[in-house]
Parts: C-alpha cells; sequence; structure tokens
C-alpha cells in the first residue's frame, strides 16, 4: 500500500511540474502576465485536489483487488459463475425444485419470493401507514391514542422481532391442520400452516381471455384520461372511476361470455394432508409480509401526519366552507396537498421494506438472501454469490427509485 501511494505521489509531483513549466512559458508574455500561480489559482487547486483524491481511491481499490486475488489465489478458489449451472443441493418449499435443480434456478425463485414480498407490501404499507397517519390527527381521542400506541410500539422495536413475533404470536394462533378453520364452507381453510384460497384455472381459450383483459385495461385508461380532458376543459364532472370501471367490467364480460367461460374457479381442499385446488400461502411469507406491513406502516404514518400538518389551515377552512364531509377533505382538499411533500420520503421506505425483506431467514423463506445463505451451506463460493445479492437489491433499488421519482415529479406543481 505505501509503495502505491509512493507511486502516486510521484506521478503528481511529474505532473504538478509539467504545469508549472508551461504556466511559466505562459507567463512570460504580456497578455498572462497578471494571472496567478499555479498554487494560488482556485481553478487549478479544485481540479488538483480532485485529481489527487481519484487517484487515491484509484490506489486503495487496486491494493483491496489485488490483497483479495492473492487470497483466493491461496485458497484455490475460482472467481468465474460456471457454479451456476451445478445441483443446487438444496430444496424450496411449495416450490417443484428440487435439490438436482441447477443454482441459477434456485437463484431465479429466490429472485421471484423477493419480488412477491415487495409488490404486494409496499401497498399494504402506504395504505395502512395512511390510516394510521390520519388517525393520530382525529378528533376522537380514544382513536387518536390507539394510533399514537401504534406507532411508538413498531417504530422503536427492530423490524426483526416484529417478523418473529409475529411468526410466534399471531400465526401459531392458528389451529393445526387436522383442525383447520374452514369458513364459508371450504372456500377457504386457514390453519398454521398454510393459508387456502379460492383462485381460477385456465381452459382452452384463456390465453385469449387474457388479450382481451389487457384490451379492457387500455379501454379502461383512455376512458379515464378523456373524462379528466373533458373536465378541463368544461368542468363536467369527471366520473373517471365509473368510467374507466365501467369500460374494463363490460368489456372483460363480454368477452368471458363471447369465449364461453375461459376459465373455472376453484377452491382449496385438503386431502391425505396434501393442499388441491385453489392457491395457497405459506406461513413463513405470511409472517414476513405482515411484519414488514406493520413495522413499515409506523414510519410511513409519520410522514403522512407531518405532511397533513404542513398543509396550510386556509385549505381545511376552505373545504369547511364547502361543506365538504372529513372524508371529501381529506380526498379532494388534504391528501392530494400532503402526499406531494410526503412523497420523497416515502421513497426511502420502500427501498427500506425491500432491503429489510433480507431477514425473512429468520422464518426460513426462502427469498434471494435465504436462497444464498442456503447455498453458501453448501460449500459454494461466497464472493461470487454475494456479488450476485448486491447487484439483486442494488436492481430492486434503482427500479424503485426510477418509478418513485417519476411519481413524485408528476405529483409536483407546475411552475407558471
Amino acid at each position: 500500500m505505501l509503495e502505491r501511494l509512493f507511486r502516486l505521489a510521484i506521478i503528481l509531483g511529474v505532473l504538478a511540474a509539467l504545469y508549472i513549466a508551461y504556466w511559466k512559458v505562459r507567463s512570460s508574455s504580456r497578455s498572462n502576465a497578471d494571472e496567478p500561480p499555479p498554487w494560488r489559482d482556485s481553478r487549478v487547486l479544485v481540479v488538483a485536489a480532485q485529481v489527487a483524491a481519484l487517484g487515491l481511491i484509484w490506489s486503495a481499490a487496486d491494493y483491496l483487488w489485488a490483497n483479495f486475488r492473492a487470497r483466493t489465489s491461496d485458497i484455490g478458489l475460482e472467481l468465474d459463475f460456471g457454479f451456476l449451472d451445478q445441483p443446487s443441493g438444496i430444496s424450496i418449499a411449495d416450490n417443484p425444485l428440487n435439490s438436482n435443480a441447477a443454482i441459477s434456478a434456485a437463484l431465479v425463485q429466490g429472485i421471484k419470493n423477493t419480488f412477491l414480498i415487495i409488490i404486494v407490501g409496499i401497498p399494504l404499507a402506504v395504505m395502512l401507514g395512511t390510516l394510521i397517519g390520519i388517525a393520530r390527527l382525529s378528533t376522537n381521542w380514544l382513536l387518536s391514542k390507539i394510533a399514537t400506541v401504534y406507532v411508538e410500539f413498531f417504530r422503536n422495536i427492530p423490524v426483526l422481532l416484529v417478523i418473529v413475533l409475529t411468526w410466534t404470536i399471531i400465526l401459531n394462533a392458528f389451529p393445526p391442520v387436522r383442525i383447520s378453520w374452514l369458513p364459508f364452507g371450504e372456500t377457504f381453510i386457514f390453519n398454521n400452516l398454510r393459508f387456502g384460497f379460492p383462485s381460477i384455472v385456465g381452459g382452452d381459450k384463456f390465453g385469449t381471455f387474457q388479450v382481451i383483459v389487457l384490451l379492457a385495461l387500455l379501454a379502461a385508461v383512455a376512458a379515464w384520461i378523456w373524462r379528466s380532458r373533458l373536465f378541463d376543459r368544461s368542468g363536467t364532472p369527471h366520473h373517471r372511476v365509473l368510467y374507466g370501471l365501467g369500460t374494463f367490467v363490460a368489456i372483460s364480460v363480454v368477452g368471458f361470455i363471447a369465449l364461453g367461460g375461459p376459465f373455472d374457479i376453484t377452491t382449496p381442499e385438503i386431502i391425505d394432508r396434501v393442499y388441491v385446488g385453489g392457491i395457497t400461502m405459506i406461513m413463513p411469507y405470511a409472517a414476513v409480509m405482515i411484519g414488514l406491513v406493520l413495522y413499515t406502516a409506523s414510519h410511513i404514518a409519520e410522514i403522512v401526519r407531518g405532511s397533513i400538518l404542513s398543509v396550510d389551515k386556509g385549505q381545511v377552512e376552505a373545504g369547511n366552507a364547502l361543506a365538504l364531509n372529513s372524508f371529501q377533505r381529506y380526498r379532494f382538499v388534504i391528501l392530494p396537498q400532503a402526499f406531494r411533500v410526503a412523497f420523497p420520503p416515502l421513497i426511502n421506505q420502500f427501498l427500506n421494506f425491500t432491503k429489510n425483506s433480507s431477514l425473512a431467514f429468520a422464518v426460513g423463506f426462502a427469498e434471494i438472501t435465504g436462497v444464498i445463505q442456503n447455498l453458501f451451506g453448501q460449500s459454494r463460493p461466497a464472493p461470487q454469490l454475494l456479488l450476485i445479492l448486491m447487484v439483486v437489491y442494488l436492481v430492486f433499488s434503482l427500479v424503485l427509485s426510477a418509478i418513485g421519482n417519476l411519481i413524485n415529479r408528476r405529483l409536483q406543481i407546475v411552475g407558471r
């Protein structure tokens, strides 16, 4: 390391000497006689500081890389990714992959499980956090105090503890499989291993129906835009939700009838302790989901509460003057303005939710971190697996940040 720093100092000294010589040649002419010397020129000093900083960073990185390569060479560790095609030696609950499946297939399943946590959990956390934040400002004393206790409890304990408490206290309270709860007959199944829900099974024309549903969604968006523009031009009530939802439902129903029922609804059953039909959710996933939602919602609630308090009181008084009820004031006056303030810090909570999903290993859910930890137990190369893990979370975080920034720009007030 000292050798690299000495080499860097020599290079910087040579560059400085060359620049001083160049400056002396230029200063010999009358037009540049008034220029300050390089050691007093702020522009030169700024550039020199940046070059020196880059040199230090490069030297440190080069030293760390050389040290890493020397250590891996000593223990005979290869740094390629050819091992991804080897059998993983691990199994994943509720997944057809077995121990003979490739490591790459196990990693893909881990990424899918992480995505399932994110795509379901973030909207639930936002909705719950918004309700709790509004409840904290309620004039109802009991409701306000309950919301305050919720926030102060979940916000001040580690998220890992919240997940474990959810697993041990809430989900273990459900009965065992042999005496499962069967509300509404066998439409739903609840026990301490899985939750079972009705689902659909596609027929021969299900692919065509999916295309029709996509077209119905596009038509609903077009109807939403049309009603919005009509409202902007003429002031006619837009009823965007009614028109959009009506368009979507009408086209989907017509397609369903025309195709003669392209799918059937199945309900879950337990036959010899095996689930048949429907769709099931294993308890580890439910524990991670509920725990992360409860924890993240406590932070979102404080963001929402502070954002609501930032709305000018005159806006609330104007809503009262227009005889708006509490729901209408929040829907049309307060929340649209509050979320302009709240959304930038909410993006940070989305990123925290994504990274906290790595704690799912505590309850045995096989998201990407849990899968890689199991691969460590099979003596798979740690450097490459850690690099893959970092890249996965980096991609998830960058995508969420990009989407959040797009929404944030959309929420901002356009200056005139």
